[in-house]
């Protein structure tokens, strides 16, 4: 079976999904996410929604998911050695130096993602989970590539874990350069039914297939049911290319659900009261005046009035249309403003309290909660996307020679980022609190008397993400700066007592000549002592 049949056949179960993606989509960003009901696009007018909350929730969402998983300041992830490792092996001035190491590759492979378009291709894929559940992201030579879920289809297995990958694409002929591809026939009828008369762009496959024999991961590119030259690969099952994202699971189900579909009632509902006050505001604003049938003013008079004019008339003559539904547009308002604000609450837009007197506490508590609510969306992105894009990122850079090969007995990656992040800020926060109890309840001298400042830095910096390498003293250098401070008052102490005695009878040279020589071997003494 070659990769269009195959595609062909995989679309089936992926229809239900395809079409949620694209109803979802009409109601936030109707450019995301198309029907593929034909090979080549028809450039239709999308559709306008009424509101922008629910462009505005996943655009948002986006942002701090994004900033989240990829940090602009910080590493998402950290090499350390393997604690079953550390012991005999490592001493913990070997272990120093590792660390220092390992911060220097670190940051390497942070300044080869920051040079690159990867956060954009990411961004735009996250907008794409949480409207659609679903997207692919191919990390090939010239970066990152998202493939949105009309383009590709896939196969699990009964562990949810991926088997197959199919994608589809149309490329112009001339970027393909094959002339041996057959010419195609005007007003062709397509594999969908539909006709076509553009000859210049086909449909390329490309086919990614777990051998279960090598174990490693094999694809390759079908125009026209021919193979493309050059266009087969292999890649290790842990350092895979392709990246099937996923923003909910659910078992038995080969694709995700996005975080619109779960709160897809609400943005309808929106939509329809969006809908009907932006109509009856402007039915409302229309102006009309009546004039009675019996009155001898003429409605030429009134529509040529100017303002202030005075014209020949009675008032009961005259009137303005009025809607008179100020109270059933009151309730479709307060309704809209309630919807308004669970979706704000589940998209994690930070609403702050509007009052004269909001505290920087409040503030900071407001966004700590809306963080936490995180935990469930970064637990899959972690595992599906991170692990993932790590292990080839560094692959990639091992074998074009920027970075160390890594021994994976004794190195292990760890991501810092996502749920682990969270779980940090949680640490900071007890820490903190702690800290600060024992502080006022016991007071400073039981603080510095039963808490070892040495380890309450070391843990705070921990989970604020900072490295401590030469940054923090050790306890060998405090003991060493103590040794030198006392060994310089010790001198200093000698040399002022010399002074003091000088003036005295008992080491005036003329009157005792062994006082000199004693002085001078006094302070030669405290001047050779060790700083």
């Amino acid at each position: 079976m070659n990769a269009r049949e195959r595609y062909n056949k995989l679309t089936t179960g992926r229809s239900q999904f395809l079409r949620t993606a694209v109803e979802c989509s009409d109601l936030t960003l109707p450019y995301l996410i198309t029907d593929d009901s034909s090979s080549h696009p028809n450039h239709k007018s999308l559709v306008t929604p009424w509101q922008s909350v629910g462009a505005k929730c996943v655009v948002t969402l986006a942002a701090k998911l994004m900033l989240a998983l990829l940090p602009p300041q910080t590493t998402f992830f950290k090499l350390q050695v393997r604690d079953d490792k550390l012991g005999d092996e490592f001493t913990p001035e070997i272990r120093s130096e590792l660390d220092l190491s390992f911060s220097k590759m670190e940051r390497m492979v942070m300044d080869y993602i920051a040079a690159s378009s990867d956060r954009v291709v990411v961004h735009q894929a996250l907008k794409h989970l949480i409207v659609g559940g679903n997207a692919l992201i191919f990390m090939g030579k010239d970066g990152l590539k998202n493939f949105p879920l009309n383009r590709y289809v896939v196969n699990r297995d009964g562990n949810g874990n991926i088997t197959e990958i199919v994608t589809k694409e149309l490329v112009d002929r001339q970027i393909l350069g094959e002339e041996e591809l057959p010419e195609i026939k005007p007003n062709r009828v397509n594999d969908d039914g539909v006709s076509s008369s553009d000859g210049d762009d086909v449909e390329v496959y490309t086919y990614v297939k777990l051998d279960s024999k090598s174990g490693r991961w094999v694809w390759h590119q079908e125009c026209q049911d021919m193979i493309l030259p050059g266009s087969r690969s292999t890649a290790p099952k842990s350092a895979s290319p392709w990246l099937v994202l996923r923003f909910n699971t659910v078992d038995g189900e080969d694709y995700g659900r996005g975080r619109v579909e779960e709160f897809v009632g609400d943005l309808k509902s929106l939509e329809g009261l969006a809908q009907a006050l932006v109509e009856g505001a402007s039915a409302a604003a229309k102006v009309i005046f009546l004039v009675s049938p019996s009155s001898t003013t003429k409605p030429s008079t009134i529509a040529q009035a100017g303002n202030g004019a005075i014209v020949q008339g009675r008032p009961e003559d005259v009137s303005v249309v009025q809607v008179g539904k100020t109270a059933d547009f009151a309730t479709a308002a307060q309704m809209a403003q309630q919807i308004e604000k669970r979706l704000g609450d589940a998209f994690l837009l930070m609403n702050v309290r509007q009052a004269e007197r909001v505290t920087a506490e409040e503030v900071r508590l407001t966004q700590m909660e809306l963080e936490q609510q995180l935990g469930g969306i970064f637990s899959l992105l972690t595992v599906e996307f991170l692990v993932p894009y790590l292990n080839r990122t560094l692959l990639v850079l091992t074998r074009s020679g920027e970075i160390p090969k890594l021994p994976k007995d004794l190195v292990r990656p760890q991501i810092v980022a996502g749920v682990n992040a969270l779980g940090r800020g949680q640490d900071r926060e007890s820490l903190t609190q702690f800290i600060s109890t024992i502080a006022q309840t016991l007071g400073p001298e039981a603080l510095m008397h039963f808490v070892n400042a040495d380890e309450a830095i070391k843990r705070l910096a921990a989970a604020q993400g900072i490295d401590v390498l030469n940054l923090i003293k050790t306890q060998q250098q405090i003991q060493a700066e103590k040794q030198q401070q006392m060994s310089e008052r010790m001198g200093q102490s000698v040399v002022d007592q010399a002074g003091q005695l000088a003036g005295t009878p008992m080491v005036d040279p003329s009157k005792n000549p062994e006082a000199l020589d004693g002085m001078s071997n006094a302070m030669a003494t405290a001047a050779e002592q060790p700083t």
